[in-house]
């Protein structure tokens, strides 16, 4: 169970990592930018963490789902994003997919 907790919490700083970008305006911008690096930092270490127990190749394509739904989800709700019938089925498939790698693999 560990290895998933790790897995959870790498793709939630995983997360914050992607909407710490647009404030660095181009890595120009000193604090935003170290911030930037620690979170990018910190979300890798978290799933080699997680790495340790669960597959490569699962802990991975969850790793990037999470970041890929998160992302999206605070576009929508931070930056009013559109949020389209087909972002939306690609975002159920994206967790179906995060759900399903949960279900069929040990750890």
């Amino acid at each position: 169970m560990t290895g998933w907790l790790f897995l959870g919490l790498a793709g939630l700083v995983e997360v914050a990592w992607s909407q710490s970008i647009e404030p660095t305006r181009n890595f120009t911008r000193p604090l935003p930018t170290l911030l930037c690096f620690v979170l990018a930092a910190s979300a890798v270490y978290l799933l080699s963490l997680a790495m340790r127990t669960l597959p490569v190749g699962t802990a991975y394509a969850v790793f990037t789902g999470i970041g890929a739904v998160g992302a999206i989800a605070l576009g929508v709700v931070l930056h009013r994003d559109p949020l389209t019938v087909g972002r939306v089925l690609a975002l159920g498939l994206i967790v179906g997919g995060i759900v399903l790698a949960r279900v069929t693999n040990p750890g």
